[in-house]
């Protein structure tokens, strides 16, 4: 079965991701996203049976390197290279408004 995104599609697809499309934009999309589909009907008719799936890309496991602390600043140190600070802190733009 092929499946083909037209504009109604692009409007919905837009909507739920909060963008909003000119319509060169919309035509663009459209474009893209037929290509897309258009390649995966075509990944679809490759046979992969006996193929078995890719889990990870290495046969590794869990490797990790060791922590280890390799050099220590100060506290005022820290502070040094800070756009803004009091005596102890980093200051920052308020970001919450708790109303």
């Amino acid at each position: 079965m092929s499946m083909t995104i037209d504009e109604e599609a692009v409007d919905i697809i837009a909507h739920l991701a909060r963008l909003e499309l000119s319509g060169d934009e919309k035509q663009d999309m459209i474009k893209d996203m037929n290509k897309i589909l258009d390649f995966m009907a075509k990944l679809n008719e490759i046979n992969t049976s006996g193929v078995e799936p890719l889990v990870y890309m290495t046969d590794e496991v869990n490797v990790l390197r060791e922590d280890v602390v390799k050099a220590e600043i100060t506290h005022q140190e820290a502070l040094q290279n800070a756009p803004k600070r009091d005596d102890d802190f980093f200051l920052v733009p308020k970001v919450i408004d708790l109303k």
